[in-house]
């Protein structure tokens, strides 16, 4: 999932499932558009809607499929010699990247309609007062549960609303022979992203990491682990192996992501989903993982009337359904919302996350953002390890954040 990829990260990968990207953007009617979906090959629902697309624009649609890091590092290397794609499908996080780089047009510029788009999604996108492309979906976090474990323990999932709450449940799960919650706190870009609906979630900004809510935010975790109800196998797992061991079906609760719903109704037990509570009450702000869809800068300017062609079909309201469907993403406006959840009920909490979840370039952090994650997520590796308490590990974090940011 493109959540995986580190926000802003420029080392190269491997490579593309489209073959090479130099492909000349200057030819007459052949209009180039680049995806980070190359597990998506061309009898794919969403590889049909490049073409429908393409062909409703008076284009021949050349599509080329990569990873999301390589997909960067070929954009900005375009850009450099004058041969970016037309139309390009990037990680939000990337799109501060690359506006910053110059290589993205605004949705000004081209006249792309956003109205509809729910303001907190298309935050991700905005820098500096000014919005670089439309999102196409979205992606976040919640927490499944395992009913059995729950009902083994006499937990009523109801009665879990907050902080207090969910650490009492996790108690009684424990106490009654099973274990309590997993999620991921690697080193990478991965723990800050399961560590945000925490963080935010007691109330605390990236500006200020060792404010008493992200302190308290890491003396959660650190407490889960020091009184069993969490695993210290955290400290290493991915969301892949935080999920592997949910489905084991020990455990009561995963913290995990929109992505895993198919492999939940396959796990061969009952679950439910609920929304991450913050630490009063209430949905947490989880991030948004999920791509938007931009128009990179052209020599050519007049190819821009029918890249924006292809834009508006990609992101319109028709095809959303389709899009989103096929990506297994949360929709970014209300009217498919709606659809979503009346074709699949289990994706009503996922609408609710979503609808309380925040791109992690918000709040016009942009490129800072990688420079407050990196310290971050080493400020949580370092208090579950113990070699640091939580108000030392987030007050180096911060100085870190600050050097880094200035």
């Amino acid at each position: 999932m493109a959540v995986l990829a580190a926000a802003g990260g420029l080392v190269a990968c491997s490579s593309s499932s489209g073959g090479d990207a130099a492909t000349d953007a200057s030819q007459a009617g052949t209009y180039t558009i680049w995806d980070p979906y190359p597990q998506h090959d061309k009898s794919s629902e969403w590889v049909e809607l490049l073409e429908t697309c393409g062909a409703q624009a008076g284009a021949t649609v050349q599509r080329t499929a990569y990873d999301t890091t390589d997909l960067t590092n070929k954009t900005l290397l375009a850009a450099q010699q004058g041969n970016a794609p037309d139309v390009l499908i990037v990680d939000n996080p990337v799109v501060s990247t690359l506006a910053e780089a110059g290589v993205l047009t605004t949705t000004e510029e081209n006249k792309l309609d956003t109205s509809a788009i729910a303001p907190n999604l298309l935050g991700a996108g905005r820098i500096g007062g000014k919005t670089y492309g439309v999102p196409i979906g979205a992606n976040t976090l919640a927490l499944y549960y395992n009913e059995n474990v729950l009902e083994k323990a006499g937990v009523d999932i109801a009665s879990v609303r907050d902080w207090a709450s969910l650490t009492a449940a996790l108690e009684k799960v424990k106490a009654a022979g099973d274990k309590g919650i997993t999620f991921s706190a690697i080193g990478t870009e991965e723990g800050s992203f399961q560590f945000l609906p925490w963080f935010w979630g007691a109330g605390a900004q990236l500006t200020a990491l060792d404010s008493p809510q992200g302190v308290a935010a890491v003396e959660l975790w650190t407490d889960w682990l020091r009184k069993g109800y969490a695993p210290n196998s955290v400290i290493n797992n991915t969301q892949t192996t935080s999920w592997q061991e949910f489905t084991g079906g020990d455990y009561a609760f995963a913290e995990n992501g929109t992505w895993q719903l198919a492999n939940a109704q396959k796990a061969g037990f009952a679950y439910g989903i609920i929304p991450i509570p913050a630490k009063d009450g209430g949905t947490a702000p989880a991030p948004t993982g999920g791509e938007f869809v931009s128009i990179p800068v052209q020599k050519d300017t007049g190819r821009y009337a029918t890249s924006q062609k292809l834009v508006t079909c990609l992101t319109s309201t028709d095809n959303s359904l389709t899009t989103t469907t096929a990506l297994s993403y949360v929709a970014p406006t209300e009217q498919v919302q709606a659809k979503q959840v009346a074709e699949n009920p289990d994706l009503a909490v996922w609408v609710e996350a979503v609808k309380a979840a925040k791109g992690r370039t918000s709040d016009d952090l942009g490129t800072k953002y990688p420079r407050i994650s990196e310290p971050m997520w080493g400020a949580v590796q370092a208090a579950l390890s113990g070699s640091k308490n939580p108000q030392q590990a987030m007050a180096d974090a911060q100085a870190a954040a600050a050097s880094a940011t200035r």
